[in-house]
């Protein structure tokens, strides 16, 4: 397959937002500093921290697989588990919230972000079998 510019994609640069907010916010929250140990912690805000980035991280990699694959049932599946990802996360504010975050205002541009960017995937979404036609998965 011929290397593509993911950087170019829309959808894929405000992935790549999601994961530079979450990291921040997981390094803000989390009593362990050391964000590569969050998953060691006993504490239930570094586990929910650890998630956050850990599914943030995951949707710019499911949206390069669909974009590399010939495959609809491929890229239907990626589009599927992002969406699974995006509402975890908004599960992650809501138990940080619950968890006694005071600073409900970084959770909020968070979520803000998390709207942003689902418009974006809404349009790459439905431009996943315009752009290759349908082919009924059986590439």
């Amino acid at each position: 397959m011929p290397y593509k510019n993911f950087r170019s994609i829309p959808v894929y640069k405000k992935a790549l937002d999601l994961c530079t907010i979450s990291r921040e916010i997981a390094s803000f929250v989390s009593y362990n500093k050391d964000l590569l140990k969050l998953y060691q912690s006993n504490s239930l805000r570094d586990h929910i921290a650890d998630s956050l980035l850990t599914d943030a991280i995951l949707i710019p990699q499911q949206i390069a697989q669909a974009e590399t694959s010939d495959s609809q049932a491929v890229r239907m599946k990626s589009a599927r588990f992002i969406n699974i990802m995006i509402r975890n996360i908004l599960s992650y504010c809501n138990g940080l919230e619950k968890d006694g975050v005071k600073e409900k205002e970084y959770l909020n541009l968070l979520r803000q972000e998390i709207r942003s960017f689902r418009k974006t995937f809404r349009v790459w979404r439905k431009s996943l079998s315009r752009n290759r036609g349908d082919n009924w998965g059986l590439n």
